[in-house]
């Protein structure tokens, strides 16, 4: 039986410029309650994010910044959100 699928997905456009960036991004995503799984992409300058129910887009933008780096975009369920 396969797993339920995440509810919420994230989709944020990131400036990371070697893998110490993208590597910073990893390990705050790696350590978010709530996450499902996530995929970072320093090449595509990209962080997705498959959240569950009670995790907001809000709670991962603002650790995402907190690492330093600038997001510049962000999508949330489909639909453009504040960054």
């Amino acid at each position: 039986m396969a797993a339920p699928a995440p509810a919420h997905h994230y989709h944020f456009n990131i400036t990371m410029t070697c893998s110490g960036c993208s590597g910073a991004v990893d390990r705050v995503l790696k350590r978010m309650e709530g996450v499902d799984r996530y995929e970072v992409s320093l090449e595509g300058q990209t962080a997705d994010v498959f959240a569950e129910e009670g995790l907001a887009y809000e709670t991962v933008l603002e650790k995402i910044k907190k690492t330093g780096k600038v997001v510049t975009r962000g999508v949330r369920d489909g639909s453009e959100a504040a960054v």
